[in-house]
């Protein structure tokens, strides 16, 4: 069967699927509400958005094995199931901020996990020629999620007609029935499907190994996974500490309000948009000079940041913020591209959602920072913090060989 007539129609369902799964990246715009209503302060928000991270990648692991045992299908409606329960359940809060971790970390980071989990590994098992491009497709859509679905669910908490109770009840229903209505196209190739040969033939040479499935114990037993593990951590801080700073960023540099706001949208703009070149670039030049570019741009980034801060200017926080946005939208392409190129994708699914825990600890950077920030009262120390993870990450990126 030749699978070049029917997967591309996959990818499509599978780019709407991250679009609305993505909604997690959008709760810089859903907690606005909930700290007015019951006066949770920054850092309880805070947390709640790293509880869901950590629901997330568990989610993760939980749909590698509902993969498994029964089907992506049934995977994906399980994972819409928990969306809107806890969508739902988050619509009915009463003022105690257990229930939001609960409903909102919990019970939707576990679906959304699950739902992402589930349509990459599915997705990318029809594309081993073109790795790179399919992973920058999905992960561009759900970058872009939190740029699309935030102004959507801004301007229903600003309106009459709904408010921020029947907005997220609607969102949750909404996502949950596009997941499994998409659940119907997201499926794994049948044994024996045929797929067009990689063009790029120095690929394997830049690598300079043969590529073999291997079973995710094996992956985990080999350095260069807790290297790339390690590299991931350091160059997804950078990333996630300047996003969670970057309005304050252009306030400080002399940005209007409304201009602070909408570079947020353009950094996430730039995040979408590193997601997709990521994957064209690791299929043009391969995995180790992406990695490489991808390393340094994620080194220039905070430098011109941190410039732009200590000479209050503009146009250099504006280009810093891209840069940043392009560098970040890299990294999720790069993890799936790199588990797909040196582990096969017979057990991707599990090895890949180990790989994604890494944004655990990387979340933690934003905490970090924040102190650092407070502590010493300027952004001299975050950001001397952050070219260093940068550096660092180059030389383990440096490092890493052969499974």
């Amino acid at each position: 069967m030749q699978s070049k007539l029917v997967r591309w129609p996959r990818l499509l369902v599978a780019a709407i699927s991250m679009l609305f799964a993505g909604v997690i990246y959008a709760w810089s715009v859903l907690k606005a509400p909930l700290g007015t209503e019951f006066g949770w302060t920054p850092s309880q928000l805070a947390l709640n958005f790293t509880l869901t991270l950590c629901f997330f990648c568990i989610g993760g692991l939980i749909g590698s094995k509902l993969s498994k045992t029964a089907s992506p299908k049934v995977a994906l409606w399980v994972g819409a199931v928990l969306v809107a329960i806890g969508f739902i359940m988050a619509s009915r809060l009463n003022g105690s901020v257990a229930m939001l971790y609960i409903s909102y970390a919990g019970f939707a980071g576990l679906g959304i996990g699950i739902t992402y989990n589930v349509v990459i590994s599915s997705t990318n098992a029809w594309y081993p020629d073109r790795k790179g491009m399919c992973s920058g497709v999905m992960m561009m859509c759900f970058g872009l999620s939190s740029l699309i679905l935030g102004k959507v669910a801004d301007a229903m908490f600003a309106s009459e007609a709904f408010g921020w109770r029947k907005t997220y009840m609607i969102l949750g229903i909404v996502i949950a029935v596009i997941i499994a209505v998409c659940a119907f196209g997201v499926r794994m190739p049948e044994p024996g499907t045929t797929f067009p040969k990689p063009q790029a033939k120095g690929k394997q040479a830049d690598e300079g190994f043969e590529p073999r499935d291997y079973t995710t114990s094996e992956a985990l037993r080999r350095s260069s996974f807790w290297r790339f593990f390690v590299y991931s951590i350091l160059t997804s801080a950078v990333g996630s500490v300047v996003i969670s700073f970057a309005r304050d960023l252009a306030l400080s540099v002399g940005a209007a309000a409304a201009l602070a706001t909408t570079l947020v949208g353009v950094l996430s703009l730039c995040n979408g948009l590193g997601r997709i070149i990521g994957g064209f670039v690791f299929d043009l030049v391969g995995r180790r000079k992406t990695m490489i570019i991808a390393n340094i741009v994620t080194i220039i980034a905070p430098l011109v940041v941190f410039a732009s801060v200590t000479g209050k200017s503009l146009p250099l926080c504006i280009a810093g913020l891209c840069l940043t946005g392009i560098s970040y939208g890299f990294s999720p392409t790069i993890s799936s591209s790199f588990v797909g190129a040196f582990y096969g994708m017979k057990n991707f699914p599990s090895t890949y959602s180990i790989a994604n825990m890494m944004l655990i600890p990387s979340s933690f950077a934003s905490t970090i920072a924040g102190a650092l920030l407070t502590k010493t009262g300027g952004y001299a120390a975050p950001f001397m913090m952050l070219i260093g993870f940068a550096v660092v990450a180059l030389f383990i990126n440096l490092s890493i060989r052969r499974p």
